[in-house]
């Protein structure tokens, strides 16, 4: 049995579970960042290095989060607390969870902004297409972008509106029927957007940057990367795959789901890179772009390309369900915990919750240009928000999370939970890898995040 009950919402299906859980893991950053550290460290040699990653870390402690979250049957701090006191441990383990909704906030505060830039850029494409965009205009045109605060706020609240909407409506009414159309959209789009370029060129540049082994490329270094991208484009220590689990039926199974959602949020990486890569080998442009890639480079590949107006609306539009998606769950988590600490009403919690993110995103906007020289200590605001949460709180909040479920709760809780896991052979094995390897690793991450 749950430590916890209460009238909690419940996931209909598996399905929508999976589409909801890989939608918060698949984020902007991932879409673009992992097919250049791919292309930068290896290759193939890296794909397989990060599989290994994604599976021997991201695999066990996702399951941590999602059991905790079903066992507990509440908020992040409320399921940390309960699954601690059932276990006669501590109800200060709470913390931990609050560590996730504070992570997920700060990051919600710069993400919208980000999101807010999506949102624009497509509207551009819709309007313009980037007909006749040459470098130096792209550039141009996002320095304005970035100088434009009137034109980010307004860009940034329309996402977290469409984001509030979907918050307000509920588990099944809104984000389930959300997800359940929006996450099918984003993988039909990244395919045929794929295919496109299979015949358009640049296909074979970017399989061969993507999977070409070089194992010559490896070193520790890009050891640490695969670490560090296996376990940050997975979602979790953010409170939302937790929350997450706390509407997971005990009809579905926790470790096949994540095997799932590990596969699907692999395969989003991977075809976002035969997406974005083709256009810049075919149009000579750089590939270590970086961030830039997206709203700078990637425009001119659009104005050359034959169908490029097309291809611009359907690449924005599939960037901004993407970076809606994850903002469901960010923002998620932090309503259900508003729920449950203060019996709040989720219409209200959810207008409390985007109302906040919403007033903060102006300092986060103004960061980018009025506020750009403002130091403390870590750089900008944008800069220092962006530091905190994901050289601090997230590999922080994931090593005590692991440290938690492999060592303080009790074997039986996990067990009960992972009960469709038949074999103690592989039960034993997960156990061992969350004890023994996840905070080892997530250690290192911390280290060399606060060391740098």
């Amino acid at each position: 049995m749950a430590a916890a009950g209460g009238a909690q919402a419940h996931w209909s299906s598996r399905f929508a579970f999976l589409m909801a859980s890989v939608g918060f893991a698949v984020g902007l950053g991932n879409i673009w960042r992992f097919p250049y550290v791919t292309g930068e460290n290896g290759g193939a040699a890296f794909v397989l290095i990060y599989l290994a990653c994604a599976f021997g870390i991201g695999v066990p402690i996702l399951m941590a989060e999602l059991l905790v979250g079903r066992r507990g049957q509440g908020s992040a701090p409320t399921a940390m607390a309960a699954v601690a006191a059932e276990g006669g441990k501590s109800r200060q383990w709470q913390w931990v969870g609050g560590m996730g909704l504070l992570a997920a906030f700060t990051i919600e505060i710069v993400y919208a902004g980000v999101v807010g830039w999506v949102l624009w850029y497509l509207f551009k494409a819709v309007t313009t297409g980037f007909v006749g965009v040459d470098a130096v205009a792209a550039s141009s045109d996002f320095t304005a972008v970035l100088a434009d605060n009137t034109g980010m706020l307004f860009w940034t609240l329309v996402g977290l509106a469409i984001t509030g909407l979907i918050i307000y409506s509920g588990v099944k009414d809104g984000i389930e029927r959300a997800v359940s159309f929006m996450m099918p959209l984003m993988f039909l789009l990244l395919l045929g957007l794929a295919t496109y370029n299979f015949f358009a060129g640049g296909f074979s540049e970017a399989v061969a940057w993507l999977f070409t082994p070089d194992f010559s490329k490896i070193t520790g270094a890009t050891v640490l990367a695969a670490i560090g991208q296996a376990f940050f484009s997975i979602g979790v220590a953010m409170g939302g795959m937790m929350t997450y689990g706390s509407y997971l039926p005990r009809s579905i199974s926790i470790s096949q789901s994540v095997i799932i959602i590990v596969f699907a949020d692999t395969l989003v990486a991977i075809l976002a890179g035969l997406v974005i890569f083709p256009a810049v080998f075919n149009n000579g442009l750089d590939p270590a772009a970086g961030a830039g890639l997206i709203f700078q480079t990637l425009p001119v590949a659009f104005a050359q390309m034959p169908g490029g107006y097309g291809f611009s609306i359907l690449f924005f539009l599939m960037l901004a369900v993407a970076g809606i998606t994850s903002m469901v769950g960010l923002v998620e988590c932090i309503t259900a915990w508003m729920e449950d600490r203060h019996g709040m009403a989720r219409h209200k919690s959810a207008m409390l919750v985007i109302g906040t993110v919403a007033v903060l995103s102006v300092l986060s906007i103004l960061s980018y240009n009025v506020l750009q020289d403002l130091n403390l200590g870590s750089g900008n605001l944008n800069d220092t928000l962006d530091y905190f949460s994901n050289q601090i709180l997230l590999p922080l909040g994931g090593l005590l999370i692991a440290v938690f479920v492999g060592w303080f709760m009790t074997r039986e809780a996990a067990a009960d939970e992972l009960h469709s896991l038949k074999s103690p052979l592989l039960f034993g094995l997960w156990r061992f890898l969350l004890r023994f390897v996840v905070p080892p690793a997530l250690l290192i991450i911390f280290i060399l995040g606060v060391t740098e």
